[in-house]
């Protein structure tokens, strides 16, 4: 019997699950579903943002959007040596976007796309796809911007997959698969938005807030 074909909506029940999928690589046509022993998660009231990258944020000239070019930032993200983004996870993350389930966010050098982040939503939690970066911090200044968005949105779990040591230089943490399954349940009760009504993030309120977290 053949499996049932990989969809947007058996993508999400999966997430619910606490299982993600991966390729092996940008060629390889099957997808692997993973449920790490150890997950790694972003406290939202966690990141560190250092005195370097605070300054940074503040003198910046970049512009941060929100869901402008979805898809370009998934294939900026694929665009390395080796990924787990194959062309059937490519087009099922673009299909969630349009369903309202997954978003980017995107650093950009006039109009050229030099960092970002994406992830899919589902309750309270967010889960943390891929980034990218083609300028010096450009990725910490995405994640700078993501975390300050989650915690206005009123998201409680901000699912890394796993723990680099980037991303634990910038506040983040392994926790248990048990664990992990705990805070998801908590998560997917209620509900947030990645774009709050009224939400303005300017590069001394996004220090500042994160500043008084860490």
């Amino acid at each position: 019997m053949k499996p049932p074909a990989l969809t947007p909506r058996l993508l999400l029940r999966a997430y619910a699950l606490g299982i993600f999928p991966m390729a092996e690589s940008r060629d390889d046509p099957e997808i692997h579903w993973i449920d790490p022993r150890h997950r790694g998660i972003f406290p939202l009231d966690g990141f560190h943002i250092s005195r370097s990258l605070a300054r940074r944020i503040r003198r910046m000239d970049w512009r941060v959007s929100v869901n402008e070019d979805f898809a370009a930032t998934v294939e900026a993200c694929a665009d390395r040596e080796e990924t787990w983004i194959n062309p059937t996870i490519f087009r099922l993350y673009v299909e969630l976007h349009a369903l309202g389930h997954a978003h980017s966010l995107e650093v950009r050098e006039g109009e050229t796309l030099v960092g970002g982040v994406y992830g899919v939503t589902l309750g309270r939690a967010f889960f943390g796809e891929s980034m990218f970066s083609r300028r010096t911090d450009a990725s910490k200044v995405a994640l700078a911007f993501l975390i300050d968005r989650l915690r206005a949105g009123g998201f409680t779990l901000f699912d890394t997959q796993f723990l680099t040591p980037h991303l634990a230089s910038l506040g983040a943490i392994e926790i248990r698969r048990s664990d992990y399954h705990q805070r998801l349940t908590v998560a997917l009760e209620g509900n947030a938005s990645f774009t709050p009504e009224g939400y303005w993030a300017d590069p001394a309120s996004v220090v500042q807030r994160n500043s008084q977290t860490s």
